[in-house]
Order: structure tokens, then C-alpha cells, then sequence
């Protein structure tokens, strides 16, 4: 019986991601690790440093695990802050291996 593979795991950010919602969306990444994700950031509207370190480490989670990560809807401040702290949000895409 053939595997089915899994439809992708999608996740909406929150309008702020603070030092309060790093360990929160650590957890919800750590918890859909392993299937494809789509995130929802069109609602972001301020991002702190550390949520972007979750996000970049979960690019690089997903690299290993073969798996497609992306970022999509980005709002302004999504996009202006993470270029601000020298993230380009195309950075934030894994295209499934």
C-alpha cells in the first residue's frame, strides 16, 4: 500500500510577534515539524527579533527535513521589519526537495 503524502500544515501568525510569542510559535512550528507548511503573515503587524530567529531556524529545520516552508501574505511590516533586521522574506521559502 502506497504512503499518502500529507497535504501542507498552515499556520496564521499573530499581529505581534513579541518575546511572549516566540516560545508560542516555536511550539506550534515544533508541533507541525515534518509536513509542509504554508504561514499565513498578511495580519503580522510588528515582529521582535526573536520570533524571527523561530522562523529562520524553522527554514532550516524544514531544509533538513526535506520539507517545504513557506511564507506567504507577508504584510508591510512583516516584510520592512525582517529586511530592517537583514532577513530578505524570500529567505523564509523552502521549495519542497
Amino acid at each position: 500500500m502506497a504512503a499518502k503524502k500529507a497535504g501542507p500544515g498552515s499556520l496564521k501568525l499573530s499581529a505581534v510577534l513579541d518575546l511572549n510569542e516566540a516560545s508560542v510559535l516555536h511550539g506550534k512550528l515544533m508541533s507541525m515539524r515534518g509536513s509542509d507548511l504554508v504561514i499565513d503573515a498578511s495580519g503580522v503587524e510588528r515582529v521582535g527579533v526573536q520570533c524571527a530567529q523561530v522562523l529562520v531556524a524553522g527554514v532550516t529545520a524544514w531544509k533538513e527535513d526535506k520539507k517545504s516552508f513557506l511564507v506567504e501574505k507577508a504584510s508591510d511590516a512583516f516584510q520592512k521589519t525582517m529586511q530592517l533586521i537583514g532577513i530578505e522574506t524570500d529567505n523564509l521559502i523552502v521549495k519542497e526537495i
